[in-house]
C-alpha cells in the first residue's frame, strides 16, 4: 500500500492549489486523485476571460488559469492520477481507488483534503412533465460539447435559469450559430451579474422571461418545444398564463449541488441546508484529519476564492500532521 502525507481528492482549482501549498510548506509526498482525463476541472471548458486577477494580477481565461496551476504541479513533481475514481474512503484515511491503468488499489494518507466541487442538478429533480426525449442538457454539458468537443447541441434553444453560467452559455450558443429563443427565470430579476445580462443577452437581443417557469416539455423522440407559465411571488404557477416556445434543445441551469456521494458513504456529516460536508473554522470535517474546501462546501462566486481556500485547507492539514506525527 502506497502511503502519502496528504491525498487531495479532486484536481480542479481548489485541489491543485491545496496540493501545491502542501508541497511548498514541507510535505514531501502529496497525491492528487482526479476522475477526469486531465487536471483543471470545470475551468477547462470555461474559455471566457475573467479569472485570475486576485491571484495573478491579470485577467485570464479558464484554461489559462488552470494551466498555471498544472505547470506548477508538474514543476514540483506532485504525483497525480487521472481517470481514477474513489470507491471508498475510510475513517482511518485509507482510500480505495480504481482506474484503467492500475485496477483497484489502496493508498493511505496522514491527512485528506476533499475538493470534488459541485455538479448541476438534472431534470429529474425539477419535476417538469414531458417524455424522456433527446435534447435536454445541463449548462455544463452544453458548454463542454461546444468548448471542448466542438459540437453544437442544438439549433433552437431555450435556457432555463439566468445565473452567470446560463448567460454565458446563451452567448456562446448564439456565437456558434444557434438561435436562443428565450432565457427563462422563475424570479422577478435575473440571477446573473448585470454586466453579463447586458453582454450576453441584451447585446444579442436574446429574450429574458422573468417570473416564468417551464411547466411542460413537448416532443417524443426529440424536444419540439416547451410550455412556459407565469409564476407569482411564491413561485406558484398562475393559471391561463401559458406560452408555447418552439425549440429543439433545452439547457438547464437552475441549481448546483455538492458532489457529496463520497462524503455520505464515508459518514461525513452533511449540512441540512445545502447537503455539503460540515466543516469547522479549520475546514476540517467531523472525521479527524479529513478536510474539505472549494465548491464542495458552498458555491463560490470567484475562482480565486476557491484557490485561496485550497491554500487554507492545505495549511491546516499540514498543521494537523505536525501535531500528530
Amino acid at each position: 500500500m502506497h502511503k502519502y502525507d496528504i491525498i487531495v481528492i479532486g484536481g480542479g482549482s481548489a485541489g491543485m492549489a491545496a496540493a501545491i501549498k502542501a508541497k511548498e510548506i514541507g510535505n514531501k509526498s502529496v497525491l492528487i486523485v482526479e476522475r477526469e482525463d486531465q487536471l483543471g476541472g470545470t475551468l477547462n471548458q470555461c474559455i471566457h476571460s475573467g479569472f485570475g486577477v486576485e491571484i495573478f494580477g491579470e485577467e485570464l481565461t479558464g484554461p489559462e488559469y488552470v494551466d498555471r496551476f498544472i505547470k506548477k504541479v508538474k514543476e514540483m513533481n506532485i504525483e497525480y492520477r487521472l481517470n481514477t475514481t474513489i470507491l471508498e474512503l475510510s475513517s482511518n484515511k485509507i482510500v480505495t481507488l480504481v482506474s484503467p491503468q492500475d485496477g483497484v488499489t489502496e493508498v493511505k494518507a496522514k491527512a485528506i483534503i476533499l475538493a470534488m466541487g459541485c455538479r448541476e442538478r438534472p431534470r429529474g429533480v425539477l419535476n417538469i412533465s414531458g417524455s424522456r426525449c433527446a435534447g435536454i442538457y445541463s449548462a455544463g454539458t452544453a458548454q463542454r460539447f461546444m468548448n471542448l468537443d466542438g459540437y453544437l447541441p442544438g439549433k433552437k434553444v431555450v435556457i432555463f435559469g439566468s445565473g452567470n453560467i446560463a448567460l454565458r452559455v446563451a452567448r456562446r450558443m448564439t456565437l456558434e450559430s444557434a438561435e436562443v429563443k428565450a432565457v427563462i427565470e422563475e424570479l422577478p430579476e435575473p440571477k446573473g451579474d448585470k454586466k453579463n445580462v447586458i453582454g450576453c443577452l441584451e447585446n444579442f437581443e436574446i429574450p429574458l422571461f422573468n417570473s416564468y417557469t417551464i411547466t411542460e416539455i413537448k416532443g417524443e423522440q426529440r424536444v419540439e418545444g416547451v410550455i412556459i407559465s407565469k409564476v407569482d411571488e411564491n413561485l406558484k404557477v398562475i393559471e391561463d398564463s401559458e406560452k408555447f416556445i418552439e425549440c429543439d434543445t433545452i439547457v438547464l441551469s437552475v441549481a448546483l449541488t455538492p458532489e457529496n456521494k463520497l462524503c455520505k458513504n464515508s459518514k461525513i456529516n452533511l449540512s441540512s441546508e445545502n447537503r455539503a460536508p460540515e466543516v469547522n473554522d479549520n475546514l476540517e470535517t467531523n472525521i479527524e484529519g479529513i478536510f474539505a474546501c472549494g465548491n464542495l462546501i458552498y458555491y463560490h462566486n470567484s475562482v480565486s476564492e476557491i484557490s485561496m481556500e485550497g491554500y487554507k485547507a492545505a495549511e491546516n492539514a499540514v498543521e494537523y500532521i505536525k501535531k500528530l506525527f
